[in-house]
């Protein structure tokens, strides 16, 4: 049954005379409540807060003389009290609860400055159940919620960034906080306060091993505005979830503008793929271009390597994103600026490599500190009308599959490691996906089809392009393998990539013809593999 509301108007300006300080980052909280003492404000506050603002010689006085009871049980319980959630809660308006404040010796508090217990960054730091639980914030909740809703007469403030802006306003104000503001306040407290037990139910979703809660939750924090979205019409903003993996969220910008909602989208797709390749075996590089592989290759250094998947597509490679598995070094920038591109991203760059790239200064350049790891668990969300999609990541790695060889010819080596190669950049390719590669470099992709067989017969088309403007007499499909996401649901898809040269064959498997498409392939002399697994991406 829903709570009836008494209609009382809220007022403009509330004038701060006390507030409450209990804060896990101490980031600025000496300047500022030096200013709010300086102003004339009562401070109040709890344990390492108390004890950081006497260090500093402001006055202040401990919760504790308010409720009249010590802090108990570690600091579990402190500021869970009347006179503490009286003195937010009470609407000062409201004659009855006047009176009552007034009975029970409740003063109100004017505003809240809490920020929580680090849950989000102990769970990360690979912290054991019980440390984890520990950091699990009860009364800060508690004080940021009755703030927010008593918003009316009461200010929280839950960021230390939004300290200068709280300091501005009383100083325009004359000490009070307008409605308006108080509001906004609220606002972002009540996004803290959901994101934060998000994080606190994904995490037991997690530790438990509860694949499907009844509500699942996801927050994050924005990091930035993007100037518009996919499109100039439309709205975007960059939101961090906290999770460690390296990539673009976690990266540090050395150079370049802006990063655009575009960027940021095949970027992630770029370093991902960069993640499927082991630094220590092999060098490779992956350019992406709306969000799909145009050229991937791996090669004794990243200069190899660039070169390589450039040449698969070096049409599409303009304007794209370039992602490594390696350090950035000298010789590799060369070559890449070369190529108008958007951004790079490695896991670390040489001072040298990084001056070649300051050249190009609209050139965007990542440092991630290492590789996302492709077999790591994780979640992945998609927006629909009216709800989420979730799934968990497609962590599946060749390297780890059972592959069966299901035709008569068995591949030889360098087929082998080109089939496997294939089928790493087949994981990272827009359904229907068809990969060609040849001495562990892409040579032909068609990717986001709705047939197979138009994939395969694209993907040979821009073969015979790269070709053509390499000035080679015939594509590199003749003599490569081809890798395809899914089954084949006939043996058009296969003939087609007969057709194109190639002599061997990935693929999942598990089609009610396969025995026609692996009767396709022995009767030209095709090996083919079954993975049993497929990837498919939308």
């Amino acid at each position: 049954m829903a709570v009836a509301s008494k209609k009382i108007p809220a007022p403009d300006l509330v004038p701060v005379r006390r507030a409450l300080l209990s804060v896990s980052d101490k980031t600025g909280l000496v300047e500022f409540a030096a200013t709010l003492a300086k102003a004339g404000v009562e401070l109040v506050s709890t344990g390492g807060t108390a004890k950081a603002i006497e260090q500093a010689g402001i006055a202040v006085r401990d919760v504790s003389e308010l409720t009249g009871f010590p802090e108990i049980m570690d600091g579990r319980v402190k500021t869970l009290h009347p006179s503490v959630h009286g003195a937010l809660l009470g609407v000062r308006d409201d004659p009855e609860h006047v009176e009552a404040m007034e009975r029970h010796g409740i003063h109100p508090i004017d505003l809240v400055v809490v920020n929580l217990y680090p849950f989000e960054e102990v769970r990360q730091s690979g912290a054991d159940y019980a440390s984890i639980v520990e950091n699990i914030d009860i009364g800060g909740p508690a004080m940021v919620r009755a703030s927010a809703k008593n918003h009316a007469y009461v200010a929280v403030v839950t960021d230390p960034e939004d300290y200068a802006a709280v300091l501005n306003a009383l100083d325009m104000n004359f000490g009070s906080l307008s409605h308006e503001f108080r509001q906004k306040l609220a606002a972002k407290a009540f996004a803290r306060t959901a994101a934060y037990d998000a994080a606190i139910s994904g995490w037991f979703a997690d530790a438990l091993s509860i694949e499907h809660p009844t509500w699942r939750a996801f927050g994050g924090r924005l990091e930035n505005v993007m100037r518009y979205g996919e499109n100039p019409h439309q709205q975007a903003g960059f939101y961090v979830t906290g999770e460690k993996r390296p990539g673009v969220a976690t990266a540090r910008q050395l150079q370049g503008k802006q990063l655009s909602y575009n960027n940021i989208n095949d970027t992630d797709a770029a370093f991902e793929l960069a993640g499927e390749f082991n630094p220590e075996r092999t060098a490779a590089v992956a350019i992406i271009k709306h969000a799909n592989p145009c050229g991937v290759a791996e090669g004794a250094t990243l200069k190899d390597a660039y070169l390589k998947a450039l040449a698969c597509d070096p049409v599409s490679a303009f304007g794209g994103i370039v992602a490594l598995n390696r350090l950035l070094d000298a010789d590799a920038a060369e070559e890449i600026v070369k190529t108008f591109t958007e951004v790079i991203i490695a896991p670390e760059a040489s001072e040298e490599a990084q001056a070649i790239v300051a050249a190009k200064k609209n050139l965007r350049l990542l440092v991630t500190g290492g590789l996302p790891d492709p077999r790591a668990a994780g979640i992945g969300v998609k927006s629909v009308a009216g709800g989420l999609l979730m799934q968990s990541r497609d962590n599946a790695v060749v390297d780890d599959l059972d592959l069966k060889v299901v035709t008569k010819r068995t591949p030889t080596d360098r087929e082998m490691a080109d089939l496997k190669f294939a089928f790493r950049v087949a994981k990272h390719v827009k359904s229907n996906a068809i990969i060609y590669a040849r001495d562990l470099a892409t040579v032909g992709i068609g990717a986001g089809q709705m047939s197979r067989v138009d994939s395969s017969r694209i993907a040979a088309r821009k073969a015979l392009d790269a070709a053509e403007a390499a000035g080679l007499s015939e594509p590199l499909t003749r003599g490569s393998v081809v890798a395809s996401d899914a089954f084949f649901p006939f043996a058009d898809g296969l003939l087609a990539a007969v057709e194109a040269g190639a002599t061997a064959v990935i693929q999942p498997g598990g089609s009610m013809r396969d025995e026609d498409v692996i009767a396709a392939a022995d009767e030209h002399g095709i090996a083919m593999i079954f993975t049993g697994t497929r990837h498919f991406r939308h």
